[in-house]
């Protein structure tokens, strides 16, 4: 399916500022103070500045995903990644902090939680791209000012990607499946022996999504994870996860 642009001077027109220091984006009158990470304004760039200093940077992850991320680094930002799926469907999971207009479209994008919206809603304007976020986490207020076209509840299945409902570190905490790739965002980070769930949120809701998390990869046959700022290969990655679940930490 071929996913058209707007001219590029009709994107966009509401003023919109990123936080350097964690790349968090705030749409309309630039606040004091960043609302996620609590950086002065100083450390602010209007969307234009952060286009002109940061490219979304693609690294092929396989034949039908690539990781998408900014050069340089953008604060905390979590990795987008771009599914190219069987029906012809481009599709993001989650969405970079930097706009940048001369990017290959997709036509939908599909959050895992609400901490990073990025610059969805000017993509979504440049492409007619649809967003999708669960709806517990769509309620909260730094998610007022992004649209979210469907407002999604419990799992469910588009373009053959399998999504789960897993709450805890957010309360509409989502993770994807497609194929043989598992996409984790920042649920359990990093990989490696010293991985953790992730501390900010209820813990004891997070450590129940875990469990149910373990249950659902269990049973399939994955080659690869994908989180917030990582790739690595499924089977090392579970062997810790693994562990996480039976310690409960």
């Amino acid at each position: 399916m071929t996913v058209e642009s707007k001219p590029m001077d009709a994107i966009p027109t509401t003023p919109q500022w990123v936080c350097t220091v964690c790349g968090y984006n705030m749409i309309g009158e630039m606040p004091d103070v960043c609302p996620f990470c609590g950086a002065r304004h100083d450390t602010f760039l209007t969307w234009d500045e952060t286009e002109q200093t940061y490219r979304v940077t693609p690294h092929r992850v396989n034949d039908y995903v690539t990781q998408l991320i900014s050069a340089p680094h953008l604060g905390f930002e979590h990795a987008a990644y771009r599914i190219e799926t069987d029906d012809g469907a481009a599709v993001w999971i989650d969405c970079p902090s930097a706009f940048n207009r001369d990017l290959p479209p997709v036509e939908a994008i599909y959050f895992t939680h609400k901490d990073f919206m990025g610059a969805s809603n000017q993509y979504r304007q440049l492409w007619n791209a649809t967003v999708h976020l669960n709806a517990n986490d769509a309620k909260h207020p730094l998610v007022q000012r992004f649209p979210v076209d469907k407002k999604t509840d419990g799992d469910f299945t588009d373009h053959g990607i399998e999504a789960f409902h897993i709450g805890g570190h957010t309360p509409g905490f989502t993770i994807y499946l497609y194929k043989q790739v598992l996409f984790i965002c920042d649920y359990a980070f990093p990989p490696g022996p010293d991985m953790r769930l992730n501390p900010f949120g209820p813990q004891k809701a997070t450590r129940q999504g875990a469990s149910r998390i373990l249950d659902i990869v269990s049973e399939r046959s994955l080659e690869t994870v994908c989180g917030y700022n990582f790739t690595t290969d499924f089977q090392s990655w579970l062997e810790n996860f693994k562990r996480l679940v039976e310690q409960g930490t």
